[in-house]
């Protein structure tokens, strides 16, 4: 489910070039999901694991993440 949220997001993602060379990949609809490398390979990595993280932490957090739907079996979160 996770993986299939992350590539349909990465399908989105939009890439440039900078001044310096290096290569800017950021995904528009979620804020504060971007990524600089050196190379576009590099570049896509980054910005994989940077949303990876990004779904990690609204999870946690217990945020809602816009397309994309999480269920809890609340027996789990019980603590003996």
């Amino acid at each position: 489910m996770i993986n299939e949220y992350v590539n349909k997001k990465l399908r989105l993602a939009r890439y440039r070039i900078l001044k310096n060379g290096n290569y800017f990949g950021e995904i528009a609809d979620i804020k504060g999901v971007w990524a600089n490398a050196s190379n576009l390979e590099d570049c896509r990595k980054e910005l994989q694991e940077v949303l990876e993280d990004w779904i990690l932490l609204k999870i946690k957090n217990g945020e809602e993440i816009s397309g994309f739907k999480i269920k809890f079996d609340r027996r789990e979160l019980v603590k003996n």
